[in-house]
C-alpha cells in the first residue's frame, strides 16, 4: 500500500516496491569467483611449500619455516572448501545441514587459525625455533581457534532446503552475538591492536607486522561489514531498501576480498622471503 509505505520505509525488502538484486547477481559471479580463487591459492600455496621444502634455511623469524608452513596449512585448509561452496552456490546445497554447519566450521577454523598465527609471530620469538616451547603454543592456538569457531557451525544451516547460508538464527541470538563478537575481536580488533603496537613500538613494526597489515586490510573490511549487518538488522539503524540492499553488496565485497586471502596471503610470503 504505497499510501502506507514507500520504497525508503518498507522493511520487506525482497518484497514489492522493494526489489533486492544482490542475490542474482551473487549466484551468478560466486562460483566462477569461488573457482578461480581455489585454483590460485592451491598454486600459490604449492609454491610456498616447495619453497619451504627447498630451502629450509632461508625462513628466519619473524617469518620463520614453523610459522609459514602453519600459515600456509591455514590457506589450504580455506581454498579446500571453496569448491563445494562454489557448487552449492551454482546448483544447491544438497550435502545437508550437518556438512553445511562442517563448511564453516572448517572456514571459521583456518581464518581464526590465521589470526592467532598472525598476532603470535607479531609479539614475539617463540617461532624463531621449532622445539617444544613452539609446538605447545601451535597446539593451544590450533585448538583455541576450533573452539572460537564452533558457535559459526552452530549458527550456520541449510535455508530454503538448497541454500548452505552463515546465518540460521535470529540476529538477536545469544549464540550468534557470541559468534559476532568473536569475529570482530580476531578480525578486525586485533589485528587493528596489532598495527597500532607496532606504530608505537619499533621492534614489533620489524617483527612481522606487515603479516598483520595484510591480514587487516583483507578480513577488515568484512569484519565492519558484519557489524553494519547487525545494526540494520537489529533496527540500530534506519532500515531502508536502499540501505539494506547497499549493506549486501557492501558485505559480499568485503567477504570477496577476505576469500582472496588464500592466494594473496602465500604470494606476500613468497615476495617477502625473496626481496
Amino acid at each position: 500500500d504505497n499510501d502506507t509505505y514507500s520504497n525508503d520505509t518498507l522493511l520487506d525488502y525482497d518484497a514489492a516496491p522493494c526489489h533486492n538484486s544482490f542475490c542474482p547477481l551473487f549466484q551468478s559471479v560466486a562460483p566462477p569467483f569461488l573457482a578461480a580463487t581455489s585454483v590460485a591459492a592451491a598454486l600459490a600455496t604449492g609454491a610456498l611449500l616447495v619453497a619451504l621444502a627447498k630451502r629450509p634455511q632461508a625462513w628466519q623469524w619473524p617469518q620463520s619455516r614453523a610459522l609459514v608452513a602453519q600459515l600456509a596449512l591455514g590457506t589450504a585448509l580455506f581454498a579446500a572448501l571453496l569448491p563445494a561452496l562454489a557448487a552449492g552456490v551454482a546448483r544447491g546445497w544438497h550435502l545437508g545441514t550437518g556438512l553445511c554447519r562442517l563448511t564453516h566450521l572448517l572456514w571459521h577454523w583456518s581464518v581464526f587459525a590465521q589470526a592467532l598465527l598472525v598476532a603470535s609471530g607479531s609479539c614475539g620469538t617463540t617461532w624463531a625455533r621449532w622445539d617444544p616451547r613452539s609446538r605447545r603454543l601451535a597446539v593451544a592456538l590450533w585448538a583455541a581457534a576450533l573452539l572460537l569457531a564452533t558457535p559459526a557451525a552452530l549458527v550456520s544451516g541449510v535455508a530454503a532446503g538448497t541454500a548452505c547460508v552463515r546465518r540460521s538464527v535470529g540476529i538477536l541470538a545469544p549464540l550468534y552475538l557470541l559468534h559476532l563478537a568473536l569475529c570482530l575481536l580476531l578480525l578486525l580488533l586485533l589485528p587493528a591492536g596489532l598495527l597500532l603496537a607496532a606504530l608505537a613500538v619499533p621492534r614489533l613494526r620489524a617483527s612481522g607486522a606487515g603479516l598483520a597489515w595484510l591480514f587487516l586490510g583483507l578480513w577488515g573490511p568484512y569484519g565492519a561489514g558484519l557489524a553494519g549487518e547487525f545494526l540494520l538488522q537489529a533496527g540500530l539503524l534506519e532500515p531502508t531498501c536502499g540501505s539494506f540492499q547497499h549493506f549486501d553488496i557492501a558485505l559480499g565485497l568485503s567477504e570477496g576480498l577476505g576469500v582472496l586471502h588464500c592466494g594473496l596471503g602465500p604470494l606476500a610470503l613468497l615476495l617477502a622471503r625473496s626481496c
